[in-house]
């Protein structure tokens, strides 16, 4: 029995979209849902809402879904298996005691100085960079 894998990437939302988005929502959704994030996070119990929340800031920003893989296996040309894939992400202990020690007060300055960024034509670009890389400076997640 002859097995093979198709791994295929998962489409993203179309660019126009994404620009106008930002433009018109999620610029300005974004300082409010990082804010909301924030306060949660200064509680245990809502930490682990708030650090969802955080993990999504490209998804409000510009629509940029987490990045994945549809994966299938197939076996004598009938596929066996069907499942979603992301990246391999560090061991949650490692992330837990870096969103502890630095993680927890970095994002906040990351985050507004991305926001502050993006308010001029020229640092735009690096803003929607930082805010991008807002999920890794936190706590430590790939995407």
């Amino acid at each position: 029995m002859a097995t093979s894998t198709y791994v295929r990437e998962e489409p993203g939302i179309p660019f126009i979209i994404r620009v106008l988005w930002f433009f018109l929502i999620g610029w300005h959704v974004t300082l409010y849902w990082i804010v909301a994030a924030w306060i949660l996070n200064l509680t245990i119990i809502g930490m682990p809402l708030g650090l969802w929340m955080l993990n999504r800031v490209p998804l409000v920003l510009t629509l940029r879904p987490p990045r994945g893989y549809t994966v299938a296996q197939i076996r004598d040309g009938h596929v066996v298996e069907w499942r979603y894939q992301g990246k391999e992400q560090p061991f949650f202990l490692i992330r837990l005691v870096y969103f502890v020690l630095i993680g927890f007060w970095f994002n906040l300055i990351w985050s507004l100085l991305a926001w502050l960024l993006c308010v001029s034509i020229i640092g735009l670009p690096i803003g929607v960079w930082m805010f991008n890389r807002l999920p890794n400076v936190t706590t430590l997640m790939r995407q």
